[in-house]
């Protein structure tokens, strides 16, 4: 068994890059994963930072200079946060307000609908089974109920933390896309002279990370877009609120999809019941998600992230056990970097050519 171990250590680590690489990672993910918390800010502007410096080089490439490009994309960045802050939110809030103040009477229907079921199913449907349902869904929703109002009273925090984030992520942005090239000198001034194996990682993960945040930040844009015109043309109700949501959904591969499909699917339903309206809602639902998987992401992505579907699944499910919400946002990047990994360590054996 020692042997084994020897000769599987001697065969990936032999290398003074490889070892200096995992070191590196092992560093980044408890970094994390310990300080992830207190460094949310960093890690918000760090991301933010990465995702506008493609229109920064872009401006470069046009002669514009580094100073000049990074200040006018640092005002696109201010003038979209502060319309999403004035338009936006408050539209989602007044959706969301509206929601609560519905959700018992929606409640109501559907409880009535319930009572009817064994009626006309009795041979599928007893009256014992309706009345645990509805007092299961009673006991989520005085779940929900109390996390609500726990959450307001405890509203102060967050919304100094939110302030806090308004303030410092804005500058950090600011900071990461003018000083890039000094901060990365930085970086490199502690690694190793011959670094070749981690130039190769870094190439990769720049290239593909990039094109994928990018492409999906477009990607929600889109969706949300034509999901809110699309739900406003139909009169259905909180057509912003579940715009967001169907936007959103798409950065988790698959799982947002059908996650997403409930609410709409509901609200459709308390609105219109099983009527032609209803019918149509769920076509015109059915026809976006066709589209943004068929169409819009082909042509966004690509090869930016050659993974296969069986990898992504297994990505989401994994890391979204672990970290929660942003484990499954940050699935795809992950196993990006783990694909990446995996292609430029250095083996006895190359790998399959579509993995």
């Amino acid at each position: 068994m020692l042997k084994v171990l020897r000769e599987w250590l001697h065969r990936y680590f032999s290398d003074e890059q490889a070892v200096v690489l995992a070191v590196l990672l092992i560093v980044g993910f408890a970094a994390v994963l310990t300080l992830g918390g207190m460094l949310a800010p960093v890690l918000t502007g760090l991301v933010l930072a990465f995702l506008m410096q493609g229109l920064v080089n872009a401006l470069e490439r046009l002669r514009l200079p580094q100073i000049a490009a990074v200040w006018l994309v640092f005002a696109l960045f201010v003038g979209a946060l502060a319309l999403c802050l004035l338009v936006l939110m408050p539209l989602l809030w007044q959706q969301l307000s509206n929601l609560f103040n519905e959700l018992p009477r929606m409640l109501g229907e559907w409880q009535s609908v319930f009572l009817l079921l064994p009626e006309r199913y009795p041979n599928l449907i007893t009256d014992q089974q309706v009345l645990q349902a509805i007092e299961s869904a009673r006991g989520e929703a005085g779940k929900f109920g109390q996390w609500a109002l726990s959450f307001s009273l405890s509203s102060l925090p967050v919304l100094v933390g939110i302030m806090i984030y308004l303030v410092l992520v804005p500058i950090l942005v600011f900071f990461f896309l003018k000083d890039r090239e000094l901060i990365s000198q930085w970086f490199r001034s502690y690694l190793p002279r011959e670094r070749a194996l981690i130039s190769q990682v870094a190439e990769e993960m720049n290239l593909q990370i990039a094109n994928y945040i990018r492409g999906k930040v477009i990607e929600i844009i889109i969706c949300g877009v034509i999901t809110y015109i699309a739900f406003a043309a139909l009169g259905l109700n909180y057509a912003a609120l579940l715009a967001l949501l169907v936007g959103l959904s798409v950065v988790v591969p698959y799982i947002g999809a059908v996650v997403v499909t409930v609410p709409v699917a509901l609200i459709g339903l308390f609105q219109w019941g099983f009527s032609d309206q209803f019918l149509y809602l769920m076509v015109v639902y059915g026809v976006i998600q066709a589209l943004d998987g068929n169409v819009l992401v082909p042509l966004l992505f690509s090869e930016a992230v050659n993974l296969h579907p069986v990898a992504i699944i297994c990505a989401v499910l994994l890391f979204g056990g672990l970290w929660g919400f942003w484990g499954g946002v940050f699935a795809i990047p992950l196993a990006t970097l783990f694909k990446a990994l995996l292609v430029a360590w250095p083996r006895t054996e190359p790998l399959p050519p579509s993995v």
